[in-house]
């Protein structure tokens, strides 16, 4: 420790690090407090972290953390540690300490990456890599509230660090060394099963390491052979002196192999105690929830290029693209100067090597085995902090380089020449390498930021929604609006419910209705309700929170809603005639983009119509008492509309009420006003096919639910009405075709009949019933398993194996 203090205790670079380091572990917590909730926090990560709380407090009696969604298959010790803070300090605002804990796990992966990139290229690269790590804005926003990737990122990072000081030691690997690899790999794994993979880079870095140490004693040896005599073409040589080194490489291997799974087992072990599903079976239990992540079966819709796309269809190059879409161009620039200023110094290039696998292995396995990813690319992290340290290894090469060139007098062109010819003396010739090399210091610093200056900006004004950043480069906001997910994690809700709580008016008197009963409450529509609920909780006496998405606002009552643009028609969001809404009081915006809006119900005509609708329906009679209903229902739908003719689900209503009322014209003209500003909404182009299908125009209708399907490719809606046109025109072979697409897009059956749809086809030419049901089971046996869904493919193969085994 002295030596390194004699050596640095002087050097700029050195105190610098130190302040960035410091610096980034105050900032971060502090900008954290600033933060909203993220979308799996409240409604998942603090209700598993309490669940796993309680099964340690009742000795496993409490089992509530086995059968709570699916987070059984992770280890969420994130969220037990501070749920545990939270309990034993009485803290009422836990979000405090779970958003202060994650910033301090993402500061700790600022600091891995700064470590490394001083270990590879000293205390500049060092400054660089923890900067652009941290002015990355979707990191940075990320590394606020997000109790899962980030603890993970963390976490990976950090035990890349602790293998790059395991082989720089190696085979005297030191005490603290093995302190790091074993709390990190076993972190990784207490967050995510997916941490094992660290086990698999340990082994492939080391396998690398000895075949690097092979072939730099091969190397040796073979500098000692110099040429003896020529014999044709080629010289024969001889060795002057073989070394023999020590420990050989097979004693090498061994002393690695042991210290890895010794490293590994421990990790593991220490990694699963905050897990009590792999408490209960370490190796069963471990590999079904690896199985379970490989395979991970929730559907999103995404916004991808201005198309709404389920997250098992996305393309290939969904993660690819959205990487370099928001990641600062900085740091790609940064990435790709070290190719050409060090990498491939024979010191570095193991270690370079490994950072460019840490980062492109997980993006390229993800893409290869098609893995299910949406909300951008979070779940992937982890891969970005190792991109970080290449970038600043590659300008702290630039520097390095430019330094060399200028100290050594290489001949410039003739422009900087005739240039320098016009400037004063030189400095003295013993300051002017001083000089020269703070001044390219001083460049070099100064091109890194100035690349980072559009992320700068992005952090300062936009905070605390930092993660909603798309470099300028590709477009930025001005291409990403409507293209793509802006506030996917819902981290705009806490703003929002603060401007309801300081603005909300009382709910909006109505006339009387028998089928309206006013709350004393203001009630508070969102499709997030755990986030809002949560940040209106000290206010229940005045806010009551409920459900509704954004598309069926007029099926329910509310006084104001709070609503993220994820999940609304980018169509709608482009078109300024509809978007804001005509009733949106307030909007939360980044870069002058709304993310966010709050819209109030001042006109309840919508509503109402809906009650009176619905009771229609029930009544189920057009007499006196039915037509006063429908009037009734018509008077106020047209009110609705006067007030704003853009409510699409008013629109969606007039559609119902007119096909319920057997009025097709009617139900085309608002078909026809839907479309006409939201050209691409799956409700009125599947009433378009429904009218040519009532209408008698099947061609047309045929069409049109193509279109549907093509829109939403799960709308089953859609596939019923291609159904029923098949059926009766008794072509069996799109029937069939159709109906094995709905198990292809996992759909099967969504309207509780499809299989015996298939069965009534066979049977229609000429299977009798049993053989009807083995062809049916079997067809969609092989198509699920082709969609690699493996409950689906084992249901109905068993079921086809036992019809098969009856009949046979």
């Amino acid at each position: 420790m002295k030596k390194f203090w004699e050596e640095n205790k002087k050097n700029l670079w050195f105190w610098l690090f130190i302040v960035v380091a410091l610096s980034t572990a105050v900032a971060l917590p502090l900008m954290s407090l600033d933060a909203g909730n993220s979308g799996d926090e409240d409604g998942f990560q603090v209700i598993q972290g309490r669940n796993v709380i309680n099964y340690f407090e009742s000795d496993g009696a409490d089992t509530t953390c086995f059968s709570f969604s699916n987070l059984k298959y992770y280890g969420s010790s994130p969220d037990v540690i501070t749920e545990y803070v939270n309990r034993k300090c009485g803290i009422e605002d836990i979000h405090i300490t779970r958003h202060v804990f994650n910033a301090l796990l993402g500061w700790l992966a600022i600091l891995a990456v700064g470590l490394i990139a001083y270990m590879i290229g000293g205390f500049r690269a060092g400054v660089f890599a923890m900067l652009l790590l941290f002015l990355s804005p979707r990191f940075l926003g990320h590394a606020f509230n997000n109790p899962k990737d980030i603890p993970f990122a963390s976490a990976v990072i950090m035990a890349v660090y602790g293998m790059f000081l395991f082989f720089k030691q190696f085979p005297k690997v030191k005490w603290y060394t093995f302190v790091i690899l074993v709390l990190s790999v076993a972190f990784a794994v207490s967050v995510r099963v997916g941490g094992l993979i660290l086990v698999g880079y340990f082994g492939l870095f080391g396998f690398v390491y000895l075949l690097k140490t092979w072939m730099e004693r091969r190397m040796a040896n073979r500098l000692q052979e110099v040429p003896v005599k020529q014999q044709g073409k080629k010289p024969v040589k001889k060795v002057v002196k073989k070394q023999k080194f020590s420990p050989s490489l097979g004693k090498l291997f061994v002393r690695m192999l042991w210290m890895g799974v010794l490293i590994c087992v421990v990790a593991f072990f220490l990694g699963i105690l905050l897990w009590p599903y792999a408490m209960k079976g370490p190796v069963k239990n471990v590999i079904e929830s690896y199985g379970a992540m490989a395979h991970f079966d929730q559907l999103i819709r995404q916004l991808f290029e201005g198309t709404f796309i389920y997250s098992d269809g996305l393309p290939w190059y969904y993660l690819p693209k959205l990487i370099l879409l928001t990641t600062p161009i900085a740091v790609f620039i940064g990435a790709i100067l070290y190719f050409f200023f060090g990498m491939f110094k024979k010191e570095k290039w193991f270690y370079a090597g490994c950072l460019w696998f840490a980062f492109l292995f997980p993006v390229a396995w993800i893409i290869y085995t098609d893995a299910n990813v949406y909300c951008g690319w979070r779940h992937v992290l982890f891969c970005y902090p190792p991109l970080a340290a290449l970038a600043g290894l590659g300008f702290s090469g630039l520097i390095g380089w430019a330094v060399r060139i200028l100290k050594a007098g290489k001949p410039e062109p003739a422009a900087v020449a005739e240039a320098e010819a016009s400037t004063p003396a030189p400095a003295p010739e013993e300051t002017k390498p001083r000089l020269i090399r703070i001044g390219v210091n001083v460049l070099g610093t100064a091109l890194m930021l100035g690349l980072l200056a559009n992320p700068i900006r992005h952090i300062v004004v936009n905070h605390p929604y930092e993660y909603v950043f798309f470099n300028k480069t590709f477009g930025g906001m001005d291409n990403a609006y409507g293209n793509y997910e802006l506030d996917y994690y819902y981290h705009t809700t806490r703003a929002a419910c603060e401007w309801l709580q300081k603005n909300a008016l009382p709910p909006v008197t109505v006339e009387a209705d028998s089928l309206h009963k006013p709350s004393d409450k203001i009630l508070v529509a969102t499709w997030h309700v755990p986030s809002v609920t949560y940040f209106l909780r000290k206010d229940t006496a005045r806010f009551a929170v409920k459900f509704s998405r954004w598309d069926k606002l007029a099926e329910t009552d509310w006084d104001y809603g709070i609503f993220p643009i994820t999940g609304i028609d980018p169509t709608e969001l482009k078109n300024k005639a509809s978007f804001p809404p005509v009733n949106c009081v307030h909007t939360i915006e980044v870069d002058g983009y709304p993310i966010c809006f709050i819209v109030r119900h001042e006109n309840k005509s919508d509503l109402l119509a809906r009650l009176n609708y619905n009771e229609l329906v029930r009544y189920r009679k057009l007499d006196e008492h039915g037509s006063r209903l429908a009037d009734r229902t018509q008077a106020l739908l047209n009110d609705g509309y006067s007030h704003n003719p853009y409510n699409r689900s008013l629109l969606t209503n007039y559609m119902e009420f007119y096909e319920a009322l057997n009025k097709m014209d009617s139900v085309k003209k608002y078909v026809d006003l839907k479309l006409e500003c939201l050209p691409r909404d799956e409700i009125a182009t599947f009433y378009k096919g429904y009218y040519y299908h009532r209408t008698g125009d099947d061609d047309k209708a045929i069409q049109v639910y193509r279109d549907c399907i093509k829109l939403n490719c799960k709308y089953s809606a859609a596939y019923k009405g291609l159904a029923e046109i098949y059926k009766s025109r008794e072509d069996w072979n799109s029937l069939e075709k159709l109906l094995l697409k709905q198990v292809d897009e996992n759909i099967f059956n969504a309207l509780g009949n499809d299989v015996e749809e298939m069965v009534y086809m066979y049977q229609k030419q000429g299977m009798t019933a049993p053989y009807a049901y083995k062809r049916a089971y079997k067809q969609i046996a092989e198509h699920y398993k082709a969609a690699r869904n493996k409950q689906g493919y084992e249901l109905y193969n068993k079921a086809y194996q036992q019809l098969d085994a009856q009949i046979k």
